[in-house]
């Protein structure tokens, strides 16, 4: 018979519970930095010839 418990009591939720130490990050700022980078990658690409 398998072991039931909450997750909170199981240990699974401790690491979510406790913030983490550094910079936070705004996804909307993540994503935003992704498309930036892949359109300067691609505009960099078009001018080489690639």
């Amino acid at each position: 018979m398998p072991l039931s418990t909450p997750q909170s009591q199981a240990g699974i939720m401790n690491f979510y519970d406790a913030p983490a130490p550094g910079p936070s990050l705004n996804p909307k700022a993540v994503l935003a930095l992704i498309f930036i980078f892949a359109l300067v990658v691609v505009v960099f690409g078009h001018f080489a010839g690639v």
